[in-house]
């Protein structure tokens, strides 16, 4: 036992010196940003928001590690099983959610509550990523092998649709779309797969599958002034926000379009808004940098991938990171409608976090792992 031991230990300080550190500091940066605008939310108080968010990203840095120590053949053997629990928790969600502002999306659960829409994008990237991993290139677009992976993606995507969430729904289809793309589907069929969800899209809007809210926010993108005083005012005021934060801002702590309560959610979906009315363009151009260089830092790692599943696992999860941020700023900057897709990292939620930081440790675990030496065919396992 004392000879076993120490190797143990050996092993697992050789693998911690194999972490990415550099994209561990960039992720505590995002989430010190995160810290310091919830502050300011707060009008200078750690309570309720900052305090908190602080804490649960070193409880999520935690899992990150831990995640990253595993081995990534043992989440090639989970992905079946967590994308299926993930499936089973949205299916009973109708049946036992509880509801919270018009929606039916959470569980409760020994006195905690989650939400099985932020499991499933951990579950479909491990999914699709394990899916493809056992087949041959010639496979990837045969339309028999295309039947599984449109159940695993519009199952889930349909389910979150009617809870309602519409954002969540997007965001998980279009990881889905990328995953399936990098593996190697033909253009073509990508194509006809591009002009079907445009023409499903205007199914729904003209056949009333939308919710009347959801047509309002798509009419408000389009024409924000159509009722300013209205749908148009939070989207008009996060605008004027952004824009009055100028070069290098107001200063921290002194945004009046926050201070003074214009905006909604500022703890969450509109904090970009907060973070770039007191740090200006400069403060939000660093705070986007920071982001993209966790994104190619991501795909550097999927680059350096031997394993079939880690590469794919790990652009799934990117993926997920980059459409989170993509949507959120886009939507306050009035280039997308306005969604409940919060800022990664930034916004305020224990459950988004954790999906996030989990996910990046799967990243982490095709990093630490990456000269194992593994087959692409399921026969590896």
């Amino acid at each position: 036992m004392s000879i076993i031991l120490p190797g143990r230990r050996r092993g697992i300080r050789d693998k911690l010196s194999r972490l990415h550190w550099p994209l561990i500091i960039l992720l505590t940066i995002i989430a010190g940003a995160g810290v310091i605008t919830l502050y300011s939310v707060a009008e200078g108080h750690w309570q309720p928001w900052a305090i908190k968010h602080g804490m649960r990203y070193l409880a999520a840095l935690g899992v990150l590690v831990a995640a990253a120590l595993v081995p990534v053949r043992f989440w090639l053997s989970l992905a079946y099983p967590v994308y299926f629990a993930a499936l089973l928790a949205l299916v009973a969600v109708p049946l036992i959610g509880e509801v919270n502002m018009g929606a039916r999306r959470w569980i409760e659960f020994g006195g905690m509550q989650f939400q099985p829409s932020e499991a499933m994008k951990i579950g479909l990237v491990l999914g699709l990523a394990r899916y493809y991993h056992g087949l041959r290139a010639e496979q990837v677009s045969h339309f028999l092998y295309l039947i599984p992976p449109a159940l695993m993606i519009g199952a889930p995507v349909g389910l979150i649709f009617i809870q309602p969430d519409l954002g969540t729904a997007l965001l998980l289809a279009a990881t889905g779309a990328i995953i399936v793309f990098v593996a190697g589907l033909s253009w073509r069929i990508g194509f006809a797969g591009v002009l079907g969800g445009i023409g499903a899209a205007y199914g729904a809007y003209r056949f009333d599958i939308l919710k009347e809210y959801q047509i309002k926010r798509i009419l408000t993108f389009l024409d924000p002034d159509r009722d300013p005083l209205g749908e148009g005012y939070h989207l008009l005021q996060s605008k004027i926000a952004l824009g009055s934060g100028g070069l290098d801002g107001k200063g921290y702590m002194e945004g009046t379009q926050s201070q003074l309560k214009f905006l909604p959610e500022m703890q969450t979906d509109f904090i970009f808004t907060i973070f770039g009315e007191e740090f200006g363009f400069v403060g939000a151009i660093g705070l986007l940098l920071a982001y993209l260089a966790v994104i190619i830092t991501g795909l550097s790692i999927a680059m350096g991938a031997k394993l079939h599943f880690a590469r794919l696992a790990t652009v799934g999860v990117v993926a997920t990171f980059t459409l989170y941020v993509l949507i959120n700023t886009g939507m306050v900057m009035g280039l997308a409608p306005v969604v409940g897709v919060p800022l990664p990292l930034v916004s305020y939620g224990g459950t988004v976090m954790l999906t996030i930081m989990a996910g990046f440790g799967i990243v982490m675990s095709a990093h630490v792992h990456r000269d194992q030496d593994m087959y692409r065919s399921s026969d590896s396992l």
